[in-house]
């Protein structure tokens, strides 16, 4: 879609609200490796289940303040009374499952930067360390999970996570530039490519 008289294409999902445009021009699609981001994106991903991403960025700020700015120590330490705090927050999805699965999924981030080092380091393994790149034609051409997103979320729910199926974490995956499904008309696709990575799609 045109952005007025400057003439910029972007991928057709984010031309409906300044607050997906913003997101898509400044966020979607670039690679992650600060655990706090990976970890916010986490909740954020797991709280959409079943929601509009637009619904979740309207409400990222108030998950920012009701979960310690996704310092994951803490989150991993909240206990009931924070919960059912939580659960009476307006500004966030007051669902009690998806909130004790934050707290649940919290303290297992924490078990795997133990054994990896980082959480990044655990994560970016399941890409070989390297964004993946396609070249979609438009949005109906991106799959709803991958080989890639199939196996995260099977080692992650092996691991006791929950709200970490295959389309949540190829979501997830878009989210922090794991793989890079901007549409090659859109001007953040050669922003956000690998060009020697590059593989052609239909």
């Amino acid at each position: 879609m045109h952005d007025g008289k400057n003439t910029i294409e972007r991928c057709l999902w984010a031309c409906k609200t300044p607050e997906e445009q913003h997101y898509h021009d400044k966020e979607w699609g670039v690679p992650q490796h600060d655990d706090r981001v990976l970890f916010e994106f986490l909740v954020l991903e797991s709280a959409q289940a079943g929601l509009s991403w637009l619904t979740i960025l309207r409400k990222r700020e108030a998950y920012r303040a009701a979960f310690a700015g996704f310092a994951v120590e803490q989150v991993a330490a909240f206990d009931p009374k924070k919960v059912e705090e939580l659960i009476a927050n307006p500004g966030i999805v007051r669902n009690r499952r998806k909130i004790l699965s934050a707290v649940s999924n919290a303290k297992l981030f924490l078990d795997i930067q133990e054994s990896f080092g980082s959480f990044d380091s655990y994560l970016w393994r399941f890409v070989d360390n390297t964004p993946l790149q396609n070249a979609w034609r438009g949005a109906g051409c991106v799959p709803a999970h991958t080989p890639q997103s199939d196996a995260l979320s099977k080692d992650l729910r092996q691991r006791g996570f929950q709200f970490t199926g295959t389309t949540i974490m190829y979501a997830y995956m878009q989210a922090v530039g794991m793989v890079n499904d901007h549409s090659i008309n859109c001007f953040r696709w050669a922003e956000c490519a690998r060009p020697k990575q590059l593989q052609e799609t239909p």
